[in-house]
């Protein structure tokens, strides 16, 4: 598990991070910032590849049903914007296609983080991921 667990971001680094995005829609809405929180945490727990996924996946609701809680697309595209090793635009960033589930330990402090109900089954696991991060 990488230092993001150490780091908590600030609404000052996600304020900025929302001004320097080139968003793919034009009606963005604002969630909470540990939707952005919880968003950064799923791709920090990501293989990080040379080349950028040619897959389309519904990352957006992948994020949702792991962190427990509604997130919108712009709060991945934001949290790729902060990641310091995330390159791309969403949904094609450079991580492996064999998605990874993040350790719960990741949501610890993400007061948002599990709030709203969201059911996260073995059967998603099983039919989303392709590796488990360790506890």
């Amino acid at each position: 598990m990488s230092d993001a667990l150490l780091t908590k971001l600030t609404a000052a680094e996600i304020a900025d991070a929302k001004k320097r995005v080139q968003y793919r829609h034009t009606n963005v809405e604002d969630e909470h910032d540990d939707c952005v929180r919880i968003a950064y945490q799923w791709l920090d727990a990501q293989i990080l590849t040379k080349r950028m996924l040619s897959r389309s996946y519904p990352l957006k609701n992948i994020i949702e049903i792991w962190g427990g809680r509604h997130i919108e697309a712009s709060d991945v595209e934001v949290a790729a914007e902060l990641h310091p090793k995330i390159r791309g635009k969403y949904p094609h960033f450079n991580f492996s296609a064999r998605l990874t589930f993040p350790s719960g330990r990741r949501l610890a402090n993400i007061a948002e983080a599990r709030t709203q109900d969201y059911h996260l089954t073995t059967h998603h696991i099983v039919e989303t991921y392709g590796r488990i991060e360790e506890p």
